[in-house]
């Protein structure tokens, strides 16, 4: 195997291995989890912590009350802002517990 001068980012490679064994939907979940700090913001991202996404539904942690009930006001924004990044309407639900 030959090397190359400009390496790859894992990132990257993950996600044409995903597409080449036919795992697009595995791939865009796994997106999902990657951009959550940049599409809700870095005080959100600290505040939160992902558990898990599956069927469309996003599980979210969150560290106190005032920020789940603070989170359930914007929930419709954060789940088009998802959607939106992804090209996709992946996120149909987002639970934060």
């Amino acid at each position: 195997m030959a090397r190359t001068s400009d390496p790859k980012k894992i990132s990257a490679l993950l996600g044409d291995m995903c597409h080449s064994l036919g795992f697009v939907e595995a791939y865009q979940q796994y997106k999902t989890l990657e951009i959550w700090g940049t599409v809700v913001g870095e005080s959100i991202a600290e505040a939160t912590t992902i558990e898990r996404f599956t069927n469309g539904q996003l599980f979210i942690k969150v560290k106190n009350p005032s920020w789940r009930m603070e989170l359930n006001y914007r929930k419709k924004d954060i789940i088009a802002r998802l959607n939106e990044a992804l090209k996709s309407p992946m996120v149909n639900e987002i639970i934060f517990k």
